[in-house]
């Protein structure tokens, strides 16, 4: 199984992570972190399957994917 993790902190909500995931499973949190910005998250770990596309479209490398 996959996971993924942000650090949330560093994350400015551009939502390019959002439209990258295959499986649909990345949202905005309705919460926001310490800049004020609504950081991505996961909703459904066990949905991930490790590509990392997140990753890859991140452009602050705030996303790590393990396998």
């Amino acid at each position: 199984m996959a996971k993924v993790s942000f650090n949330t902190d560093m994350c400015k909500g551009c939502g390019l992570c959002v439209s990258a995931c295959p499986k649909h499973i990345i949202v905005l949190s309705d919460t926001l972190n310490k800049k004020g910005y609504s950081a991505a998250t996961v909703n459904d770990m066990e949905a991930c399957v490790g590509c990392a596309s997140c990753a890859l479209m991140c452009p602050d490398c705030i996303i790590t994917v393990e396998r």
